[in-house]
């Protein structure tokens, strides 16, 4: 039986753009999101890396995390992740120095391997940021460095160099990440909103592969996964098909598309193939209403034995999206009390402004 008083909830944030809206809208309703999510109690606040598409907003996150910082005063916040291939590991390092010396004992540094773009960005991504025949392992060694022991002896230096040093984390989808994050001593963020059906077995390659180093004397493992809470579940379903019919039609017909709204998916047919997919991405998710993400969220935490729950709320409309994150506090606090609904969380008046 999971121990639910020891489970964090974070948020993760794609920043994502909804047609009638603009990618400036997205970004302010992220500043708003962030204020909710520091009143709820949510411990970070990270926000993802993508390029060359228009439906997220979210190309640099350092930028966007400071950003997110300046707004509020307790959250972590940090990046979900920086992937590591598309810039110099100097260049993160100052990026990320600049907002430790701000913010001091607030900001994480989540890195990726991906390119989090299509192959023609990548490839100019990787011209700026990869030198020819480094690699992952080397970069990251690197990037560790302009924080570690005798950084200040170094030839060069990250400046500016900021008192603490900045946890890095690894974000994956696959055992080999996991069990890379586990030998270098590293806390480990499993994407299931990706790839749902590996968790459990990237986790226990985590914990089996964990050796304590100076930034972690022992394992912890945090899960993204597609958050979804409304009333009702029917509501939620509503609610969740929008962001996946936006995957469907980025992948067949328009990649720089912005996401079609609720209303718009509610009147789409889908095809055979389109249902499937639809039950692919929301069906191992936490959709649904307080009940069913409640049992979802339980299921997940046993499942995996994750010390923290990285919610991405996909949802167009904005006061929506933070009703969102309300309920699932609601949940996770149902389950800490043994209850089975009716906490303060789940009930929670929603004060926003709706900008898209």
């Amino acid at each position: 039986m999971a121990d639910f008083s020891r489970v964090h909830l974070s948020v993760l944030d794609t920043v994502p753009v909804w047609r009638g809206s603009s990618a400036a809208d997205s970004l302010r309703n992220a500043l708003d999101l962030a204020r909710h999510a520091e009143r709820l109690g949510y411990l970070r606040y990270w926000v993802a890396e993508h390029h060359n598409t228009p439906s997220l907003a979210t190309s640099a996150p350092a930028v966007l995390a400071g950003q997110i910082a300046a707004v509020t005063s307790t959250i972590r916040v940090g990046s979900g992740a920086v992937l590591l291939p598309n810039h110099a590991p100097l260049v993160v390092a100052e990026q990320f120095g600049v907002l430790e010396s701000l913010y001091p004992g607030r900001v994480d540094i989540g890195i990726g391997r991906a390119s989090g773009a299509d192959a023609s960005a990548a490839e100019r991504l990787r011209g700026y940021g990869a030198a020819a025949g480094d690699d992952f392992s080397s970069r990251l060694a690197e990037l560790e460095g302009y924080f570690g022991p005798g950084r200040e002896k170094a030839a060069v230096r990250a400046v500016p160099t900021p008192e603490g040093r900045p946890p890095f984390w690894l974000v994956g989808s696959s055992p080999q990440s996991a069990a890379f994050a586990g030998a270098r001593g590293l806390p480990y963020v499993y994407a299931h909103q990706i790839r749902p059906g590996a968790g459990a077995a990237s986790l226990e390659a985590y914990r089996a592969a964990f050796r304590p180093s100076v930034q972690l004397d022992r394992p912890y493992a945090a899960i993204a996964a597609t958050v979804v809470a409304a009333e009702d579940d029917e509501r939620a379903e509503y609610l969740g098909r929008a962001f996946v019919l936006g995957q469907i039609v980025m992948r067949t017909s328009d990649w720089f598309t912005l996401l079609p709204t609720a209303e718009e998916a509610a009147r789409h047919r889908y095809g055979p193939a389109e249902e499937t997919f639809v039950r692919e991405r929301l069906d191992p998710q936490l959709v649904g209403g307080p009940d069913t993400v409640r049992r979802r969220l339980a299921a997940l935490v046993e499942e995996t034995g994750a010390d923290e729950v990285m919610a991405l709320s996909m949802i167009s409309g904005h006061s929506e999206r933070v009703r969102s994150y309300e309920l699932l506090k609601g949940a996770l606090e149902d389950l800490r009390s043994g209850g089975t609904g009716g906490s303060e969380g789940a009930h929670a008046t929603v004060h926003s402004i709706e900008l898209n």
